[in-house]
Order: C-alpha cells, then sequence, then structure tokens
C-alpha cells in the first residue's frame, strides 16, 4: 500500500485520550476506527476526535485500510489482542508491556516475523526531543566513554491519587513493570543492551487504601512487590543502578544520570518527551544546560514513526525486540529477587538509530490517503 497509513485503536479508556490527540493531528496517519468491549465509551471516543467508525474488535479488523492497530487494552491481555491483531494481517502497536513473560513474547514476535508484519511497543518517550537530544550529546562526547549510569523512580505510590489503582499492583504492574520500561529502555540506548543482573524486592504492605475517587476508601489487596532495587551489568561492560519504588515518602521520580570518563550527564525525565539536560564536567564549576531539539509531540510519536518506517521499508526504532529485551530485564530483576542471586539476561538487542533533529510528526511526507 501507499499513501497515508490507516490506524484503529483497540481500548477506549482513559490513555486512548493522549494517542488520539496526536494520531488525530499527524498528516501521515489517519485513525479509522477505535474499538471497545464497552460499545458507547468507543463511539464517545470517535465523536470526540473525529473518527469516522466505531464499533466492536471483530469490525475494526474487518477494516481493509487499517494497517496498523494501537492495542490499548490491559497489559493481561497485550499479546492475546496482538496475536488476534496479526491474524487479521495488521501490524501491532501496543502499550508496555507488550508481554508479561519472556515465553508469550517471544511467541508474538515470531507470530510477526511469520506473517511478515511488525510489533511495535511503548515506551515512545525516548523519540522524544529531551531524550533524543540527551542521547545526541553522549554521541558527540559530551561525557567522554559512558561507563556507569543511575536512575531513581520513588514516591509513595498511585493509590492516593488514582481512583481505581488495583491493576496497579497486581501481576504485570508494580513499579517494575509499569515504571521500568522507561528507565530500562532509556539505559538500553545509551549502553547497549542488558547481560546480567541483581536485584532485591519487597512489599510494604499487604493491603492498600484507595485515596480518591467514588471508591475511595476501599481497601484492596497488594500483589507485586513494590520496591526493586537492581544493579544492571551490560554486555559493554558498563553498568548502572536502579530503585523502582511506590514505598518512599521521599518522592524522587524521573532521575536518570550518565556518567563518562569526562563528565556526567543529567536527562530529562524518561516518562516525559521533552526536557533539558545539563552536562557536569570534570574541572567546571557550573553545569552546562542543553535544551531539548526536536518533536515534542507525546503519545503516539511511536505509531507514526512505524507507519512511516513501514512506508520506506525500513525497520522501525521502537521494535518489538527491544521492548522483548527490556521485558527479558525485568522479569530477570524479579527473579533475581525472588531468588537471591544474579539472572543472566538472555536476549540481546542493538540501539535503536537516533532520529534527526528535524523529524517532524506534523510534516506530510506521505502521498494522497490510502
Amino acid at each position: 500500500m501507499s499513501g497515508r497509513v490507516g490506524v484503529g485503536i483497540i481500548g477506549a479508556g482513559v490513555i486512548s485520550s493522549e494517542y488520539l490527540g496526536n494520531l488525530t493531528r499527524f498528516p501521515d496517519v489517519e485513525v479509522r476506527f477505535i474499538a471497545d468491549i464497552d460499545l458507547e465509551r468507543a463511539r464517545v471516543q470517535a465523536d470526540r476526535y473525529g473518527v469516522p467508525a466505531s464499533g466492536t474488535v471483530e469490525e475494526l479488523l474487518e477494516v481493509p485500510e487499517v494497517e496498523i492497530v494501537v492495542n490499548l487494552t490491559i497489559p493481561a491481555a497485550h499479546v492475546e489482542v496482538g496475536l488476534q491483531i496479526l491474524a487479521a494481517g495488521k501490524s501491532v502497536w501496543s502499550e508496555k508491556p507488550f508481554a508479561l513473560d519472556r515465553e508469550s513474547g517471544r511467541r508474538l514476535l515470531e507470530e510477526a516475523r511469520t506473517r511478515g508484519l511488525r510489533v511495535a511497543t511503548a515506551p515512545d518517550t525516548f523519540l522524544g526531543a529531551g531524550l533524543q537530544t540527551a542521547l545526541r550529546a553522549i554521541a558527540a562526547g559530551e561525557i567522554g566513554r559512558p561507563l556507569n549510569g543511575l536512575t531513581l523512580f520513588q514516591n509513595p505510590g498511585p493509590e492516593s491519587w488514582h481512583p481505581n489503582p488495583e491493576f496497579l499492583f497486581d501481576v504485570g504492574a508494580g513499579p517494575l513493570f509499569d515504571i521500568g520500561p522507561y528507565y530500562l529502555t532509556t539505559l538500553v540506548q545509551v549502553f547497549g543492551p542488558i547481560a546480567r543482573v541483581t536485584a532485591s524486592a519487597s512489599k510494604a504492605r499487604a493491603t492498600r487504601v484507595i485515596g480518591s475517587g467514588p471508591r475511595a476508601g476501599t481497601e484492596f489487596p497488594v500483589v507485586v512487590p513494590t520496591h526493586h532495587s537492581a544493579l544492571l551489568e551490560f554486555e559493554s561492560g558498563a553498568a548502572a543502578q536502579s530503585i523502582f519504588s511506590f514505598e518512599s515518602a521521599l518522592r524522587r521520580v524521573g532521575v536518570v544520570e550518565v556518567s563518562g570518563t569526562e563528565g556526567t550527564i543529567v536527562f530529562p525525565d524518561p516518562n516525559t518527551f521533552e526536557g533539558a539536560s545539563h552536562v557536569h564536567r570534570f574541572g567546571e564549576d557550573e553545569p552546562r544546560v542543553i535544551e531539548a531539539k526536536g518533536s515534542t509531540s507525546t503519545r503516539g510519536t511511536g505509531v507514526l514513526e512505524l507507519a512511516r518506517a513501514i512506508r520506506a521499508g525500513v525497520p522501525e526504532r521502537a521494535p518489538g525486540e527491544l521492548a522483548y529485551h527490556v521485558l527479558d530485564a525485568m522479569v530477570s530483576i524479579a527473579e533475581s529477587a525472588e531468588r537471591r542471586e544474579p539472572v543472566a539476561v538472555e536476549s540481546t538487542v542493538a540501539p535503536s538509530d537516533p532520529l534527526p533533529e528535524d523529524w517532524d510528526p506534523l510534516a506530510a511526507t506521505l502521498a494522497s490517503p490510502a
């Protein structure tokens, strides 16, 4: 096919608004259908964003003009829905995590390869101006050769503000699986693939209480650990330390620091698409601020990059193989904490090619609608 790329959305919940706000503005894609188990919710989103059709998943998958389906279902359904999308002959963009275990993740990738289709996966925050600028600064030698990293995500947990937080404390979530992809994907872009992890974990409380919304005061069980500390060793010989925690009264989030032979760079929050970087060099009293340059469009950037890659016949920059390696690392961290021993990360992946500084999601680079 040629021309603009048709896109469908499965899942019309809160996060769909973030995607639709961008995808309906990008001229190289056209959102043609929104599906949800709640048909009224799908219709409301379609009306709100000017999407021509809504309905069931089955109806979406029958639309021939849809080439990419954005999977915004709950984490436990990501693989099942992804396989359904591939079986319909369409490529997948999935919210993170794209799988909950190695076996199902491998199955999804193998199915895509067999069918000649693509599976790409969030987070796409590393394609934003903030992290791309930081990565370009490292490539330009601002800190010399990167040697080690530090990432911190610490807060009390989302139950105080989220009206339905149970899923964030269940299998496939917790701070490791919900937040870890942002930080680990960024570290892989800097240092390359992770070779081995050593970790510890804890669960502060067996239950928590919803703090806002109509269900405020409701107690619910905590299924997974709410704190992970991990030492990451990379194939390159570099190392990093990471904390992912819902157990800290002291909030420290968005911390990504990379130190090299000539200095240290402080990244912007990896859960955002913008923000300046700060370079501290040996012998210099004050850090140098590097303002972000590039696209600051938010969620949906990766869908557009995938669409353009499909048309150009080149690899996408947020491929399923990258998401699988990060998943493999997260599962290994959980296993290491449980077994109290280091765990090797068997998969490998190459860092993605950088985006050109002038890459513009709002530019029309493809021909007339397909």
